[in-house]
């Protein structure tokens, strides 16, 4: 059971959280990844289905468009996701948000699955930006499920669980897509079609666990459920201390009406705070490890190593980052968030600067190949300590329960417009630079950690008037200030607030002990 001493999250709440995750960052994950196995046998498909239809060969260059779009398009599947998030999650909850995205992911897994049988890569296509539309949802009600249900002693630690099941799901496709299990030619649609059994799992376990308390007592003003969903999540009768905390921030913000993406960047109290989450997403997208990926397979050939093992060492990449994920999960409240980020943008510099001048030399120097082995392996496990999925975490804990949506709106809408420009451009940075398009990316990384290291404080074990107050000088507010002023045009007086949580009370909303 969880107490603040043992620090320990009950059954139940480790049980939300990973079946949250595995029908949700699971996904995301392995969706990454799986296209890159069985690329060959899809381009031949889309030849052969060409040719069946208009009597001739698809020219080289219309197949390269046909196959970018079917990868990137996952991005623009994304924008719209991030995009439509927040009436979902606001109407419907975080919880019932993430079953009803299951709709996404199954009928995404069916037109990609079934488009060989059908003869038609265009219901590929059409699935991949289905898909992408799935994972723009989860990726910001995942977050925000999380970090509602999560006491803030662990909170940091839970918020981790969705970057690890992102990296477990980018190992999973690389484990799937070896030619023993579905790497064929004949195999390559149950790649696709495995997409269903997460979202199965997700839709059978999680509507038997309770919807966020936050979400209940803040926006539904549902007292009853809220208290047995806290006492369900930290396994304690009396969870009258917690209740009365949510119930303080509803009269510090006056108001619990859902705030808009113009009235957020228009408040000053959180002007940082949205600064800071736009660079630490826009980073955490534009570090580069996009780029890792394409050179991967070059570079474990200039090693030596055979093109028929290659599939297999490139299992050793996937493997560091769930490792790195799972360790950062773990340290994450003993060490905080300000180090771990700051020091996986660090040490990403630095291994990109090596991997520059490795793969700049390694045709002179028998041995730089593996050195440049290695550095892919330490940029991936930089990231995954830190960079890979703490911006999540810090978007759920700079904001109130009202900004929260719009909070994650911006996040996503610059996680996902972010991962797109990488794809549009980095083939042109490569083509131009070459080898050192990773001083582009080292150079991102640092502005980036020098960015964090002036302005981010420490957020762990904080409420979110503790993290507003450390903000408060660089807002250029008072903390009073911000008490009156976060909902410009918005907000309930002081009185009509009072009477109507006294209202609550005695309609006997509010159990005795709890004001």
């Amino acid at each position: 059971r969880f107490s603040p001493k043992s620090g320990l999250p009950t059954e139940l709440l480790i049980v939300a959280s990973l079946t949250g995750a595995f029908g949700s960052s699971f996904l995301y994950g392995y969706n990454l990844s799986v296209v890159n196995a069985p690329a060959v046998y899809i381009k031949k498909f889309y030849n052969e289905t060409w040719e069946r239809r208009y009597g001739f060969s698809v020219d080289e260059s219309t197949l390269t468009l046909l196959w970018s779009i079917t990868v990137s398009i996952f991005a623009i599947g994304g924008l719209v996701g991030a995009i439509i998030v927040t009436p979902i999650v606001k109407f419907f909850g975080r919880k019932c948000t993430l079953l009803l995205n299951n709709v996404f992911a199954v009928a995404a897994a069916l037109l990609m699955s079934l488009s060989l049988l059908v003869g038609s890569f265009e219901m590929l296509i059409l699935g991949r930006i289905i898909m992408g539309v799935d994972a723009g949802i989860s990726l910001s009600a995942l977050p925000m499920y999380l970090s509602e249900i999560s006491p803030k002693e662990i909170r940091g630690s839970l918020g981790q669980v969705t970057a690890i099941f992102i990296c477990v799901g980018v190992f999973t496709g690389q484990v799937l897509g070896l030619p023993e299990i579905f790497g064929q030619e004949s195999r390559w649609p149950y790649l696709f079609g495995a997409i269903i059994v997460p979202s199965l799992i997700q839709v059978v376990i999680l509507p038997f666990l309770p919807e966020s308390p936050r979400y209940l007592l803040l926006e539904k003003h549902n007292t009853s459920k809220a208290e047995k969903a806290f006492q369900t999540f930290l396994g304690k009768d009396d969870v009258s201390h917690e209740v009365e905390e949510v119930l303080a921030e509803s009269r510090v913000q006056r108001n619990t009406k859902l705030v808009s993406i113009l009235q957020l960047l228009r408040t000053r109290a959180v002007r940082w705070q949205v600064i800071t989450v736009v660079v630490t997403m826009g980073c955490y997208q534009l570090c580069g490890l996009n780029a890792i990926w394409y050179y991967t397979n070059n570079i474990f050939s200039e090693a030596g190593i055979n093109h028929e093992t290659i599939p297999y060492v490139t299992l050793s990449t996937g493997a560091v980052e769930t490792v790195a994920a799972v360790f950062s999960g773990l340290v994450i409240e003993r060490l905080g968030r300000r180090p771990l980020l700051i020091g996986g943008f660090g040490l990403m510099v630095v291994f990109f600067a090596v991997l520059t001048v490795s793969l700049t030399l390694q045709k002179t120097v028998h041995w730089l190949p593996y050195l440049s082995i290695f550095c892919i392996l330490a940029i991936i496990a930089s990231f995954c300590i830190g960079p890979g999925g703490i911006p999540f975490v810090l978007t759920g804990e700079f904001f109130q329960q009202s900004q929260r949506p719009a909070a994650f709106m911006i996040a996503g809408t610059v996680n996902w417009l972010s991962n797109f420009a990488v794809g549009l451009l980095f083939p042109f940075i490569q083509g131009g630079l070459q080898t050192y398009c990773f001083l582009v990316f080292a150079a991102i990384c640092f502005a980036g950690a020098a960015y964090l290291f002036f302005v981010l404080p420490e957020t762990k074990n904080k409420t979110f008037q503790e993290i507003s107050q450390a903000f408060a000088k660089r807002n250029k507010v008072s903390l009073e200030m911000q008490e009156i002023n976060h909902y410009p045009g918005e907000r309930k007086s002081s009185a009509e607030q009072e009477s109507t949580f006294t209202s609550s009370v005695n309609n006997g909303e509010t159990k005795k002990g709890i004001v």
